[in-house]
């Protein structure tokens, strides 16, 4: 701006200088573009007027019709710019571009003349007709065809406005600028490479025009260049090989591939048809179809993995240009396999019945194992059901063998129901079963095994000879001869019998009559008929029931039978009658003789009870009803005479009960004769009486303390053995009683009453759970010798009884 206002300064200097030798005529120069308010020059001084006299004299400017741009400034008489100049507007492409001012002064009034001359600036770019220029040249034009182009233009003028041009980088094209006979420049585009549409369809360029100013202004115009198709590309396909993966469960009219083929010219010439050329197998040329304007090929049959896994098709693409140009490309389609097929199971061999002693890992079948599918569909899972005592073992690929894990017992299981089950990896997995029947063999490798170790048999006393004591049975597992079984009485030697009855006179061949004895406690044997043969044992011990087959038996005396006899023969006393003295005044309860009686038979039957016969009603003596002791009722006196004769009868407990009769006399004395009386009968032997009565109430009452210690004792003891076997009893395995023909007897002990027994019986004590916990359970057997020979006709043995103990 400094450099322009010094010029200016030296224009309006010039100015005035021309002004003076022009005779009065102001001529000034300013660039276009300046800005409002630039002093153009000093029109009141270079007009000579003085200082005020401008404003004094109304210098102005004289409007001629169209904007000046300028003004004069009233207070200093200066010419400024009051509005935008343009050149191009003011004069176009004329040149100089000079404005004629009037300026008018009054007082007295004069006109001068300004000339005002608009000098150019580089303010305008150059300018093409359009922003974009569209070309179409043929593919097939040669390198140096030349296609003219119209130039730009630029309003300014000078060099300001001398254009060059320049293009974008291209291979194909250049501009050329040719002079002609005109003062414009001819503008060409020449092709410098062959064009292919199918490379660039479309070349656009930058066409750039500089002017000369500066700085430089530009301008642009675009060039858009089409090139014209010609039929020189066959048909591609957007890749030579489609691979297509299908799964074989896929349905008719699915989708197998879509075709894009391509060709790169236009019109008719890229118009394509699709079509298939061949199909690998040949078998499957009707499994498929190709739309031949879509190129959409698709099912029209259904695949199967198991049959063909793979197929090649081969695609052609052919366009509608002239001559018409062929592509070609191939489709690979693999099947992939989908999980349709279950898995086969086969049985190839079986080894059955397998002995029930065969060892672990023995093989019992072969099978094979396949699934037509095929990598997981394909892969198969085996195993049994139920586990044991098989399992498999895979020998190889696809092949097992079912063998033993566990131990057989046919015994416990005598045929197996065996699942060889098979699972496939598919989703959802596909299984399979095969059912086996294994059928165990037996070997003899159980013995016969009675119910219980020992047996406690109870049989009747008097049963006949063969008649069954009881039935035992041995059971052995086995099957056939294994399991057969035959019995024996066994006394480690050789076996007594053969049969399962245990009988009272079971024999054998060469073997006769044993006493019964020997049959209180044997065994017997049970053996199979395996080979080799096993065998069992159990003891049986054998009771013998009483029965009630004898009566009460009333004791001797004590002493010697004929010393007692003569006593009696020499006292004058009836043999056969209890004798015994009491004195007058004996008070009530006073013992004056003791009944001792037996029973051969035991328990209930042995169980006595006495009673008093005669006299009935209130007589002066009374009987213990199970004690057998004799004793005043009430004080005797004289009125009772010298005599008293009591019938006792004694009783058992057996069904049906039998009985005995004793006679006792009783003598009534006075006191000192009853105690010279017992003191008499204490030295000599007749101080018990023939029947055993003792004598005297001192004696008596000293007996009965005697007995009295006796049975305590035989109480205590029994209670003793008593408590030990029942301890053995709850701890030892309990054991059933068998008893022989007749019913069951129980017999309890009282607390008033004592047994008498027989030293040849043997017994067996236990306690009952029924009666009162001091009560003891007596089984007495009584097994007296059978005598040889048959057993009596009108003899029938009864069915065996059990009682558990």
């Amino acid at each position: 701006m400094g450099e322009r206002c010094c010029a200016a300064v030296l224009r309006v200097l010039v100015l005035q200088a021309a002004w003076a030798l022009s005779g009065g005529q102001v001529r000034y120069s300013v660039p276009e573009e300046a800005k409002a308010g630039t002093v153009v020059g000093r029109l009141a001084q270079d007009l000579g007027l003085e200082a005020g006299e401008a404003e004094a004299r109304r210098l102005r400017l004289v409007a001629q019709g169209r904007r000046a741009s300028v003004e004069v400034s009233g207070a200093s008489g200066a010419l400024l710019v009051s509005s935008r100049l343009d050149r191009e507007e003011l004069c176009g492409k004329s040149a100089p571009c000079a404005l004629r001012l009037e300026v008018l002064l009054e007082r007295p009034l004069r006109v001068f003349h300004v000339q005002l001359e608009v000098t150019d600036i580089n303010d305008n770019a150059p300018v093409f007709p359009a922003a974009r220029r569209n070309l179409s040249i043929a593919e097939s034009s040669l390198p140096g065809s030349r296609f003219p182009l119209e130039g730009a233009s630029d309003a300014d003028i000078g060099a300001n406005a001398q254009l060059s041009y320049a293009l974008s980088p291209s291979e194909q094209f250049r501009i050329e600028e040719e002079n002609s006979n005109s003062r414009s420049k001819s503008l060409f585009l020449v092709l410098t490479k062959s064009l292919d549409r199918e490379t660039v369809p479309v070349h656009r360029l930058v066409l750039t025009a500089s002017d000369g100013g500066r700085p430089s202004l530009t301008g642009t115009m675009e060039l858009v260049i089409s090139v014209l198709d010609a039929n020189d590309n066959a048909p591609q396909f957007n890749q030579s090989v489609y691979n297509v993966h299908l799964s074989e469960d896929a349905i008719q009219g699915t989708l197998v591939a879509r075709m894009n083929a391509t060709d790169l010219d236009e019109g008719s010439n890229r118009d394509v048809r699709y079509e298939i050329d061949t199909i690998v197998p040949p078998s499957a040329s009707d499994l498929f179809n190709i739309d031949a304007n879509t190129g959409e090929i698709r099912l029209t049959g259904a695949l199967d993995f198991e049959v063909v896994n793979l197929y090649d098709l081969n695609v052609r693409a052919t366009d509608k240009g002239t001559p018409p140009l062929s592509g070609h490309c191939k489709v690979v389609l693999e099947v992939l396999d989908v999980n349709d097929n279950a898995p086969e199971v086969w049985v190839t061999s079986l080894s059955v019945p397998v002995p029930e002693d065969a060892s672990v890992g023995t093989v019992v079948a072969l099978l094979s194992v396949s699934d037509r599918d095929s990598g997981e569909n394909g892969r198969v899972r085996c195993w049994v059901w139920p586990a044991s005592p098989f399992g498999l073992e895979a020998t190889f690929a696809g092949s097992y063998s079912l063998v033993l894990r566990e131990a057989l017992d046919r015994e416990r299981v005598s045929e197996y129901e065996v699942e060889v089950r098979a699972e496939d990896g598919g989703a959802p997995a596909l299984r399979a079963r095969r059912g086996l029947r294994v059928p165990v063999s037996d070997v003899n490798d159980n013995a016969p095994a009675f119910a219980q170790a020992v047996y406690t048999v109870l049989a009747r006393e008097n049963n006949a000879a063969g008649a069954e004591l009881a039935r035992l049975w041995a059971r052995d597992p086995d099957e056939a001869g294994n399991g057969r079984v035959s019995y024996s009485v066994w006394d480690g030697g050789e076996g007594v019998g053969g049969g399962g009855t245990a009988g009272s006179g079971s024999s054998s061949s060469g073997v006769g009559w044993r006493p019964a004895s020997s049959y209180v406690s044997f065994e017997v044997r049970a053996v199979d008929a395996g080979e080799p043969p096993l065998s069992g044992n159990a003891t049986v011990q054998l009771f013998v029931l009483d029965e009630n087959d004898n009566a009460p038996a009333l004791l001797p005396p004590a002493g010697s039978a004929p010393e007692a006899a003569a006593a009696l023969a020499e006292a004058g006393l009836e043999s056969g009658t209890l004798w015994a003295w009491a004195a007058w005044g004996t008070p009530a309860g006073q013992v004056v003789a003791k009944i001792r009686a037996v029973d051969a038979d035991s328990g209930y039957n042995a169980w006595l009870r006495y009673e008093l016969w005669e006299p009935r009603g209130k007589g002066p003596f009374r009987v213990g009803l199970y004690s057998g002791e004799v004793s005043t009722a009430r004080a005797l006196d004289e009125a009772d005479g010298p005599r008293q004769r009591l019938l006792i009868v004694v009783r058992d407990h057996g069904e049906p009960a039998r009985s005995a009769t004793a006679t006792l006399s009783v003598s009534l004395l006075e006191a000192a004769e009853a105690a010279l009386a017992a003191g008499s009968s204490s030295s000599s032997s007749l101080s018990r009486s023939a029947a055993g009565a003792e004598l005297g109430p001192v004696a008596a009452s000293a007996a009965t303390n005697v007995w009295l210690v006796v049975a305590i004792c035989a109480v205590s003891s029994l209670f003793l053995l008593a408590v030990v076997l029942y301890g053995a009893s709850r701890w030892a395995p309990r054991a059933a009683v068998l008893s022989g023909p007749g019913p069951t007897t129980l017999v309890c002990a009282s607390e008033v009453g004592s047994w008498s027994y027989s030293q040849r019986h043997s017994r067996s004590l236990c306690v009952t759970d029924g009666a009162a916990k001091s009560d003891l359970m007596v089984f007495s057997p009584n097994f007296p010798p059978p005598p040889p020979g048959p057993a009596p006709k009108d003899t029938q043995p009864e069915p065996s009884a059990l009682l558990d103990t």
